[in-house]
């Protein structure tokens, strides 16, 4: 018997039937003798569609009306799952984030967890109840419901799951697993079976759309085992998979994995801007004239590449941004000419940035070179590159993007 939270995202129950079909994955694990609590996101399009309600309703409406409005969807999932569970003879019952409570901080509509008691749900999970709980929501200083953003039900979940001291927090989701690339652009590519979690981290915040980042970081933190898996599966189909898991994806601390692989994964991002400032003087402080401003604009930069001219007066600074935030950066930058003092400003929206990921890299030599001279065979130039020890990220011409990661998925014998 294990204490199990188990997340559903809003293509797992965007209708009533999908419900239905979520409701049976539920109660094949109680079924099994565990402790089950489940967390649940809205209705596929919902939160969208009650978005722009607010938005109708005022462009410049209040944050806490607002979080009150969007928190709606998940209650509304979390009621309609509880009733059918005890449609099927299952002990059920539905919470609010504000009746656990999940704590946050005042940031409404962007809420980042201060607290949970998990008490109260454990008492309910072994008297034999299902605890179906709002994902997404939570219980401002103010005393009024908040939201937590992107990713929020995924946080949700994880937050729960190191709260109540879960075995596991499966994240059932429209795709099976984990893959060592987007299968879409690479057919061959294969489910990993188990992925650590600083592997994972690396692989969700370069472009990897299987976990938000803040679900990653929070069960690395604390610890949470982490099972990605399909919601389409037949639920009644044999569990089996590697390691007595079901077939999916265990993020997990690096200790869990025997067979490690030097690469892991290859990520990508397409939403990539390039910047650059050309003769700049190179003197102290020039940095932070530059990229201080583009903090104050809450604009993150990723890679940065400083060239110093042959004489060391002048440098050149290039550095990319969120392809959203490519606009507001270069008028950042314009307006502060003067301050920096360079001598022109260029900028490119077709990039893309392609990541090789892996903790095996960290005990690996030359890995970065097989890389790069893999790329210069196909003719792939580098714009810039930035290092960590189990990442290399490269940035390149977005025409260039799918041809770069075929060729180091094959290049790092990464092709099922």
């Amino acid at each position: 018997m294990a204490r199990l939270v188990l997340k559903f995202g809003g293509t797992s129950v965007a209708d009533l039937d999908r419900i239905r079909n979520v409701a049976r994955h539920v109660k094949r694990e109680v079924d099994a003798g565990h402790e089950v609590a489940v967390v649940v996101s809205a209705m596929a399009g919902e939160t969208n569609k009650l978005v722009e309600l607010c938005r109708q309703a005022a462009p410049m409406h209040d944050a806490r009306e607002y979080d009150a409005v969007v928190a709606s969807g998940e209650q509304v999932t979390s009621g309609l799952l509880s009733i059918v569970l005890q449609e099927m003879g299952v002990n059920a019952r539905s919470w609010q984030g504000w009746q656990i409570a999940l704590h946050t901080d005042g940031a409404h509509g962007a809420a980042r967890i201060a607290e949970i008691d998990g008490e109260r749900l454990i008492e309910r999970l072994q008297q034999g109840q299902v605890a179906v709980v709002a994902g997404f929501q939570g219980l401002a200083p103010d005393n009024r419901i908040s939201t937590l953003g992107r990713g929020g039900s995924d946080t949700s979940a994880v937050a729960i799951a190191a709260a109540i001291r879960a075995d596991r927090c499966d994240i059932y989701t429209d795709v099976d697993g984990v893959y060592t690339t987007d299968p879409r652009i690479v057919h061959s590519a294969r489910r990993l079976n188990r992925v650590a979690f600083e592997e994972m981290l690396e692989m969700a915040s370069l472009g990897a759309k299987v976990l938000q980042v803040r679900s990653v970081e929070m069960a690395m933190v604390h610890g949470v085992r982490t099972f990605v898996r399909s919601s389409f599966d037949d639920p009644d189909a044999p569990q089996t998979g590697e390691g007595n898991l079901p077939p999916g994806t265990l993020i997990c601390d690096e200790d869990e994995i025997v067979e490690q692989q030097v690469v892991t994964g290859i990520a990508f991002s397409k939403d990539e801007a390039q910047i650059s400032i050309r003769d700049v003087a190179d003197k102290p402080g020039v940095a932070h004239a530059v990229f201080g401003p583009l903090a104050d604009a809450h604009i993150n930069v990723d890679m940065i590449v400083q060239n110093i001219s042959p004489d060391g007066n002048k440098t050149d600074i290039t550095f990319t941004v969120p392809e959203s935030d490519y606009d507001r950066a270069m008028k950042v930058i314009e307006n502060r000419r003067e301050e920096i003092g360079f001598g022109a400003i260029e900028g490119a929206r077709n990039v893309v940035k392609v990541s090789v990921i892996g903790i095996g890299m960290r005990s690996h030599a030359g890995i970065a070179a097989q890389c790069f001279r893999g790329l210069a065979e196909k003719g792939i130039n580098i714009r810039a590159i930035t290092t960590s020890e189990i990442k290399i990220s490269v940035l390149i011409d977005s025409a260039y993007s799918e041809l770069a990661v075929r060729t180091l998925h094959s290049l790092y014998g990464l092709d099922g």
